[in-house]
């Protein structure tokens, strides 16, 4: 379950921001994930849970939003955005598709008290 993981290296994110904000407790978090990370959302705030506890963080009501990858169609030679796996490229409809997984999942907000 990579999502522990991933909660992890999240909770250092969020917890880094919010003592450099001088913040005492987080409230709540805004995650985004790729269309194509891969990530189960339910094993996600499972997860988030439990990593949170004694922690800044504890407690904090987790957002999660999907947002479609961006991928290099190869065989057009253009950059498009994709909903998921199956989607092929909206000019051309090839299948011929380079992912960019490099923001499978990120940070986007914390609240902070």
């Amino acid at each position: 379950m990579h999502e522990v993981t991933l909660c992890q290296n999240a909770l250092d994110i969020i917890e880094q921001q919010a003592k450099q904000s001088g913040a005492q407790r987080v409230t709540a978090v805004w995650l985004e994930l790729s269309a194509v990370s891969c990530i189960e959302e339910d094993a996600l705030h499972f997860c988030f849970d439990i990593v949170c506890r004694d922690s800044l963080a504890e407690g904090a009501e987790l957002h999660v939003t999907t947002v479609p990858a961006q991928a290099w169609c190869r065989e057009c030679q253009k950059p498009v955005s994709v909903a998921g796996f199956n989607t092929g490229c909206p000019h051309c409809g090839s299948h011929n598709l380079q992912v960019d997984s490099s923001d499978a999942m990120q940070v986007r907000q914390i609240e902070i008290q």
